[in-house]
């Protein structure tokens, strides 16, 4: 079932009540308040910014995500990783770091990266709860990822590469940065087969939220 939100009320319905693909509400809207709340009980949004009349609210009850001292690095990435050609960053050009991300999907069919979502997560910046990680090829940015910090996990949002593995690279840097300090786990919302190289799976919405509780 598909819950249209009290635009009053912050809070969200049970999400084992949503939809089977995860769409669980709409509405709302996108304060640090009320994505906070969502984020808490393990609920994004994501909407075609261009298409949907309503911000949707997703919660899948198959979490796909990568725990730190996990993340496989491949013989690949440890030869760039020694190399030492780029720098690697936490947080130091957050607004640069979702300007692209969205810029590389913008013209795409269903892009849902567009001003009001740069905006809150940009104001969850601001407030200390949205967190980036930078790769520099000198002082050019080449690639980065951002996502919400609360307590000890991290819940991944989007990144991009403007040169090969760059993407890789911040993951593994952020995956390194969390195994020290002793944080659980990093949230990747959806599989895709990249993220599933480095180390992603499966794990139940229950077992999820025990680790989200934990922290």
């Amino acid at each position: 079932m598909v819950f249209e939100l009290d635009p009053e009320e912050i809070c969200f319905p049970d999400p084992h009540l949503g939809e089977e693909d995860g769409l669980l509400a709409v509405g709302g809207d996108l304060s640090v308040d009320r994505l906070l709340t969502a984020y808490s009980y393990g609920i994004f949004p994501w909407y075609s910014f261009r298409d949907a009349p309503m911000i949707e609210w997703w919660c899948p009850m198959e979490r796909f995500v990568i725990f730190p001292k996990e993340i496989h690095i491949s013989h690949s990435m440890r030869q760039l990783i020694k190399k030492g050609a780029y720098t690697t960053t936490f947080d130091k050009a957050f607004e640069d770091v979702i300007c692209n991300c969205s810029k590389l999907r913008i013209d795409m069919q269903g892009a849902w990266l567009g001003e009001d979502m740069i905006k809150a997560y940009t104001e969850l910046h601001r407030q200390g709860f949205a967190k980036s990680v930078e790769v520099w090829d000198g002082d050019k940015l080449v690639g980065g990822l951002y996502g919400v910090a609360i307590g000890r996990c991290f819940f991944g949002e989007s990144m991009f590469s403007l040169v090969p593995s760059a993407s890789k690279l911040a993951l593994i840097y952020l995956a390194q940065l969390m195994e020290a300090r002793d944080c659980i786990m990093i949230d990747c919302q959806f599989h895709t087969p990249h993220l599933e190289s480095m180390g992603g799976r499966h794990i139940s919405y229950d077992e999820y939220m025990e680790l989200v509780s934990e922290s």
